[in-house]
């Protein structure tokens, strides 16, 4: 059972009291609503009253809004909770995790390119500030996971390194600056680590293959020392660790071995047994395949629970997951002792924040959102960070008086729409767009590079064909292109989420501008505006740039950059050369 007398609650003997009591007042379906952290649909009052009055969950989280909007739902859900809620940001990157128009300092491998604490230190700080400031508490950051293998689809720029010792320092820099600017509590994740497997949770198994010992040298060494600093919860993965299920559970055959989500193991035996983790345990969102495909989720909710978490993330249907869950306790899947427990952490840590009781989130905050201070900060480290990974020639710096006509490439993604592009929002300029801007008025003269296919896609169907074949028929001669260009600027703008290992697509076209065939005809450079691992699909790249996004911010110090204004300061933290001897050369 918790002791809330010790990290990370140190409760008194009133707060203790009123956990008690609270728990001995709910009725039955009370409690098993507190082990749910939903998503509203909508931001209507009514909607919103009406969800936490039939479903009174222990914590919340929401869909993307401004952060007016954002505090208003949060103000609405609080004023009417009779327990407070935990409510909850994906704050990985900046208070752009916590609203639409927070700050985005930047992704964690953007900070592990600093190669300066202080600056995982500065994101935490501007993450609390800016959750704190729209009404949220819950910070699911931060992620503590390390990058061992490029094809991963979920770490890629979520991570601040390769290396566990500068994950700590980094992870331990973001708790640390939150806990002192802001109330938030921090959920580190993804327990037991991800980043060594390639393939993605959300849509299959996903294992953890290190041996204990490797294990205990690296992801264990990184979430010891962040328990030992006092963090607050944790988000377990739906990832195996076998060699950890194995020693546990000698008898346990490879058929049972569980994601961490699902396995006494891993959450009871090493989270909280070996690691001494006293804490709040949630889910990752309980529709992801590497839970579901274990068990019918009738099975898999309660199981999870028994298994030792303490929350499960969103419902798939209220009424079915409640009535799961609710069944599983009457048939002793869940134990009474294991309820109170769960309980007693959930409501533990809302007494250590101060949720007892219904209240009105501060509504003088909001100006802190995207504030100078944070604007600064976000400038800072894209000057520190922006990495010249490859330099094999002299080509800086990039002024109009060496090369006064400039094609800039933009690359896309192999992928087609998904749940984080369909959605969208107002048209705006493109990356290429900007930088061109950037360029032209400095004196260059810039093209932005259209593909054949792009501009066959604009002709009447009929002349398709017939342009489709000329271009196959007969490519560019090279004195062609070469004379009409000075310098070749690809900006592959290719990111890695959630999904698929994002690749580029060339379009297939050839001989065409896109695919930089052209390295030994003209000086190109080419920059990364987002994942870190381009380098593998463009190893004849002679000079080539990490800098990790593609916001305003960045795209003015990378041309400050180019241009000789600024050294390229940025240190490697991942292996942008993938492990491939020819990406070298």
């Amino acid at each position: 059972m918790v002791d809330l007398t010790k990290k990370p609650y140190e409760l008194d003997a009133a707060r203790i009291a009123w956990v008690s009591q609270t728990i001995a007042s709910m009725t039955e379906d009370e409690k098993i609503c507190q082990l749910f952290a939903g998503m509203g649909a909508v931001k209507e009052e009514n909607y919103l009253k009406g969800y936490v009055s039939r479903y009174p969950v222990g914590g919340f989280r929401y869909n993307p809004g401004t952060g007016r909007d954002i505090l208003k739902q949060n103000t609405v859900l609080q004023q009417n909770s009779k327990i407070p809620l935990l409510i909850a940001a994906n704050a990985e990157g900046g208070g752009d995790g916590v609203c639409v128009d927070g700050t985005a300092v930047g992704l964690p491998v953007k900070i592990g390119a600093t190669g300066d604490a202080h600056y995982a230190y500065e994101l935490g700080r501007i993450c609390g500030t800016e959750a704190e400031a729209v009404g949220c508490n819950w910070l699911f950051a931060p992620v503590v996971d390390i990058s061992m293998n490029w094809r991963n689809p979920i770490v890629s720029r979520r991570c601040f390194s390769k290396d566990a010792d500068q994950v700590l320092e980094f992870g331990k820099a973001y708790l640390k600056g939150v806990s002192e600017h802001s109330g938030c509590i921090c959920a580190f994740k993804h327990f037991p680590g991800d980043g060594a497997d390639e393939r993605d949770q959300h849509l299959s198994r996903s294992v953890n293959p290190l041996s204990c010992e490797e294990w205990d040298a690296t992801y264990g060494k990184v979430y010891r020392g962040l328990i030992d600093a006092g963090v607050e919860s944790v988000m377990a993965g739906h990832i195996m660790l076998p060699s950890y299920s194995r020693r546990l559970n000698p008898d346990l055959p490879d058929s049972e071995i569980l994601p961490a989500t699902l396995s006494e193991e891993l959450l009871t035996g090493l989270l909280r047994g070996q690691l001494g983790f006293n804490g709040l345990i949630v889910t990752d969102a309980t529709h992801m395949v590497g839970m579901t495909c274990e068990m019918k989720r009738s099975e898999a909710l309660p199981r999870s629970i028994a298994a030792g978490c303490d929350m499960l993330l969103f419902f798939n249907d209220p009424e079915e997951d409640l009535m799961f869950v609710k069944k599983g306790y009457e048939d002793g899947i869940i134990t009474e002792e294991r309820l109170n427990d769960a309980l007693t952490r959930i409501l533990g840590m809302k007494a250590k924040m101060g949720l007892t009781a219904p209240f009105t989130p501060a509504q003088d905050r909001l100006p802190l959102v995207h504030c100078a201070d944070h604007m600064a900060v976000e400038r800072e480290v894209a000057e520190r960070s922006i990495t010249l990974v490859k330099h094999l020639e002299d080509v800086f710096p990039v002024t109009p008086e060496r090369y006064p006509r400039v094609l800039i490439v933009p690359a896309k993604a192999l992928s087609g729409p998904n749940l984080f592009t369909v959605v969208g929002g107002p048209a705006r300029k493109t990356p290429a767009e900007k930088f061109s801007d950037m360029l032209r008025a400095d004196g260059f003269e810039t093209e932005i590079y259209e593909s054949p296919f792009e501009r066959m896609a604009k002709m009447p169907p009929e002349e398709r064909g017939k342009e489709l074949n000329i271009y196959f028929a007969a490519k560019t001669p090279v004195e062609g292109f070469v004379e009409k260009y000075d310098l070749v600027i690809t900006l592959t703008d290719v990111a890695s989420y959630g999904q698929t290992v994002e690749r580029i697509s060339w379009g297939m076209s050839k001989g065409g501008g896109e695919i930089p065939w052209y390295v030994h005809e003209l000086p190109v450079i080419v920059v990364s505006l987002a994942s870190p691992f381009v380098l593998a699909d463009v190893p004849q790249a002679r000079n080539y740039i990490n800098a990790y996004s593609d916001s305003d911010a960045t795209l003015r110090a990378l041309y400050g950059k180019l241009a000789g204004k600024t050294e390229f300061t940025g240190t490697d933290p991942v292996d942008a050369f993938c492990g491939m001897w020819d990406t070298r050369l």
